[in-house]
């Protein structure tokens, strides 16, 4: 077990602001505790119904400000009107989970730093319905305030599984039954589409610049590549990412391949 979990976490205090953001965390079910919600008294923030039920129908702490109040407050942010502070732990241990779907699937980032990058694979993993992403506890991006506003609410259904050791964290993995592709060019690559993401996998992306290590590539059962016509030979590692989720998405739903 990754015994760095076993001692006691504190949550995390973050801010999120804008509708789809605002309801996706008001509506969650999940253990978040809503510091304070401010809200624009002159914004049109309630051409929303459901925000506005949802507000309405909970006892949440709110805080009503005038116009000038509040764009002096939370200027350079498009804020559509509403901003919360909350407190959540966003943090997830993978060797305490032991039962897997037959289909399941994670995605771990190997030392993708960039926040923009990790919001936006967020957001797409959720939309592919991957079961959780899994990232490295040192020299990568974590969860901030810009991870959750590029996600668009996809934070809250979308697990995040930090992790002391990748290595050892694939071991676990195979251990249960899942198949390692790590997503990178190289001479032993196959296309993405060539490969079959049926059952348990687990899908590899590194940053942008350096790609997967070399330790963890060695780890993995199939190398998948994305060829590239253009003169620049390197894709964003979210339109990577978007690229091989759906793909397995693709395939799940064709009952021919």
């Amino acid at each position: 077990m990754n015994k760095s979990f076993l001692k006691k976490k504190s949550n995390d205090f973050f801010t999120v602001y804008g509708i789809n953001n605002c309801i996706s965390l008001l509506s969650s079910k999940l253990n978040i505790d809503i510091k304070l919600i401010s809200i624009n008294k002159s914004a049109k923030r309630f051409e929303s119904k459901k925000l506005d039920e949802i507000i309405k129908t909970n006892k949440f702490p709110i805080s009503f400000l005038d116009n000038n109040t509040f764009n002096n407050k939370f200027f350079q942010k498009h804020t559509q009107g509403i901003v919360i502070d909350f407190t959540y732990d966003f943090y997830h241990d993978i060797f305490l989970k032991n039962n897997f779907s037959e289909n399941e699937c994670f995605l771990i980032l190997d030392q993708i730093n960039d926040p923009q990058n990790l919001g936006q694979i967020i957001r797409t993993s959720e939309c592919a319905g991957i079961n959780g992403i899994i990232i490295p506890k040192n020299n990568s991006a974590r969860i901030t305030n810009t991870v959750l506003q590029v996600s668009q609410g996809a934070f809250i259904n979308t697990k995040i599984y930090m992790q002391t050791n990748l290595r050892s964290t694939i071991d676990y993995l195979k251990s249960k039954g899942f198949w390692i592709v790590g997503v990178e060019n190289g001479v032993e690559a196959k296309q993405w589409y060539e490969l079959n993401y049926k059952g348990k996998i687990i899908f590899i992306l590194g940053s942008e610049g350096r790609g997967i290590r070399q330790l963890i590539k060695k780890n993995c059962d199939f190398l998948a590549t994305i060829k590239m016509n253009g003169k620049i030979d390197s894709l964003n590692v979210t339109a990577a990412t978007s690229i091989i989720l759906f793909e397995r998405q693709r395939q799940l739903s064709n009952k021919l391949y």
